[in-house]
C-alpha cells in the first residue's frame, strides 16, 4: 500500500501511473472514516492507537484501486464523448453549464453503473474493520473471496446490489465535479488573465471539489447505509425498501442535517482526490499530445 496509517503518514516504495490511482491510493484511509460516520460507529478511546493500525493496516489498497479504475475510466470516457459529439460546443468553442451539468450526470451514472459490483465489495471490506473492533468473526477473506461471496448469496444480480443509489449518488458528484470543473476553468481562462496551467487547474478543481461534496454527501449517506444493511436469504434488504424510503426515514427519524452527517471526512477525501486527480490528469494529457480537458 501506498500509505500506512500509524498516527502518521508514512510514504511506501509504490508509485502509480494514473490519476485515479494516485488519488484513490494516497486518500485510502478516508473512505472507511466515512463510511463509519454515516453508520454511526462510535471508536471507543481506550486502546485507539492500535486498533486504527488493525482497521487500516491491510485491506485499503486493492480494494480501493479497482473501483476508481473502471469508474474514472468510463465517466471521463463518456463525458468527453457527449460533450465533443452528442451535446455539442457553441460555435465559439463555449460549453454551457446546463449542457455540462447533463453530460456530468449523464457520464458520472454510467462510469458508477459500470464499477458498483467492485464499489460493493470495497464497501464490504471496509466495515470489516469494524467487525474486528466488535470482535466478530471475518465475513470475507479479500476481494477475490468477496466476489464469491456474494455471487454465492445473491447470484450475477447480487453484485448490483445498491446500484440505484450507488449510481444516484455518481450522477449528483459528478454535477459537482465534472460540471464545476469544466464550467470554472473555461470561465477563469475567457474572464481572468491566467493561463492553462497548473494554477488555473488548481483553483477549479478545488471548486469542483467542495460542490461535489455538497451535493455527494445526502446520496453517500443512503447509499452507504442500503448497502450495508442486513438482508434476508434472497438478497432484499431488511431495513430499507429503496433509497428514496432510505432518505424518508433518515429525515423523519434523525431530520435532514442527518443527510450532511460525515460531511467534513467526505470533503476532506474529495478535496485533495479531485485536485490530484485533475492535476495529474491534466499533465497527462499534455505529455502524450492532447490538448487540454
Amino acid at each position: 500500500m501506498l500509505f500506512s496509517w500509524r498516527l502518521r503518514w508514512t510514504p511506501c516504495k509504490k508509485t502509480l501511473s494514473t490519476p485515479s490511482c494516485q488519488s484513490s491510493f494516497c486518500l485510502h484511509s478516508l473512505p472507511p472514516l466515512q463510511n463509519w460516520s454515516h453508520s454511526h460507529l462510535i471508536l471507543p478511546k481506550r486502546g485507539f492507537r492500535f486498533k486504527v493500525k488493525l482497521v487500516f493496516g491491510s485491506m485499503a489498497s486493492l480494494d480501493l484501486l479497482e473501483p476508481h479504475i473502471v469508474y474514472s475510466g468510463g465517466r471521463m470516457v463518456a463525458y468527453e464523448q457527449l460533450r465533443e459529439s452528442v451535446l455539442g460546443k457553441s460555435e465559439d468553442g463555449s460549453f454551457s453549464v446546463w449542457k455540462a451539468a447533463v453530460g456530468g450526470m449523464v457520464s458520472g451514472a454510467f462510469g458508477q453503473f459500470l464499477a458498483s459490483p467492485t464499489d460493493l465489495v470495497k464497501v464490504q471490506m471496509q466495515m470489516e474493520g469494524r467487525r474486528r473492533l466488535e470482535g466478530k468473526p471475518p465475513r470475507v477473506r479479500g476481494v477475490y473471496h468477496a466476489f464469491i461471496k456474494i455471487v454465492s448469496e445473491g447470484g450475477i444480480r447480487g453484485l448490483w446490489a445498491g446500484w440505484v443509489p450507488n449510481v444516484q449518488r455518481a450522477a449528483l458528484v459528478n454535477l459537482g465535479d465534472l460540471t464545476t470543473y469544466d464550467s470554472v476553468k473555461h470561465l477563469l481562462l475567457r474572464h481572468t488573465s491566467l493561463e492553462d496551467n497548473c494554477l488555473c487547474h488548481g483553483l477549479a478543481s478545488t471548486c469542483s471539489g467542495l460542490v461535489a461534496a455538497t451535493m455527494g454527501t445526502p446520496a453517500d449517506v443512503v447509499k452507504t447505509r442500503i448497502m450495508n444493511q442486513p438482508r434476508d436469504s434472497s438478497g432484499r434488504g431488511l431495513l430499507y425498501k429503496s433509497s428514496v424510503d432510505c432518505l424518508v426515514q433518515a429525515v423523519k427519524g434523525e431530520g435532514f442535517l442527518s443527510l450532511y452527517k460525515g460531511f467534513l471526512p467526505t470533503w476532506l477525501r474529495m478535496a485533495p482526490w479531485s485536485m490530484t486527480f485533475w492535476l495529474t490528469f491534466e499533465q497527462i494529457r499534455r505529455a502524450v499530445g492532447i490538448s487540454s480537458f
